[in-house]
């Protein structure tokens, strides 16, 4: 009984370590990084399932939640937040894309890696400014990989792969 005790006691010490986790920007925060000065509309979007199987055909990349977070600029341009994996936590990141669904820029909300945290690097982020609906974005083909980021760099490339096929798909 007294050994249970203690086994039980330790298993819960493990449980309880909070994981790493650094807050950059709150959603208004990255808005206004992305737009500044522009008011934006909520526009969230439910797909539907053939909404869903067309981006990730067109993407190559699943679509884990049909649940989008979306907001509109009057402009016709949108600002997106998406989560996307790390090695073994999720990464938030908003992008905004023009009304012609060209990435305007991307900006790291919250990190929750311990390492890799490169990736807020404003010069690779740049990398995908431009980069339109069809584009290849590629890792270490038009994205620049940063050593000890891999992941993460080819999550996030993946995630904006996907929200330019969201855009095809359903926004524009």
């Amino acid at each position: 009984m007294k050994w249970q005790f203690i086994g039980s006691a330790a298993m819960a010490t493990v449980v309880t370590i909070p994981a790493h986790a650094d807050v950059y920007l709150t959603v208004e925060q990255a808005q206004q990084a992305l737009f500044p000065g522009v008011a934006l509309t909520p526009a969230p979007v439910r797909l539907s399932d053939e909404q869903k199987a067309a981006i990730e055909k067109a993407s190559g990349v699943a679509v884990r939640n049909p649940e989008q977070r979306v907001w509109r600029a009057s402009s016709g341009e949108f600002f997106i937040i998406d989560e996307v994996i790390g090695k073994h936590e999720y990464i938030t990141y908003a992008a905004a894309l023009g009304g012609d669904g060209a990435v305007r820029g991307i900006e790291i909300m919250e990190y929750r890696e311990s390492y890799g945290y490169e990736v807020r690097d404003r010069e690779w982020r740049r990398q995908f400014v431009g980069k339109k609906p069809g584009a290849a974005l590629t890792l270490d083909g038009d994205i620049k990989n940063i050593g000890g980021a891999t992941l993460s760099c080819r999550h996030i490339t993946d995630g904006v792969r996907r929200l330019l096929a969201l855009y095809d798909v359903a926004l524009k």
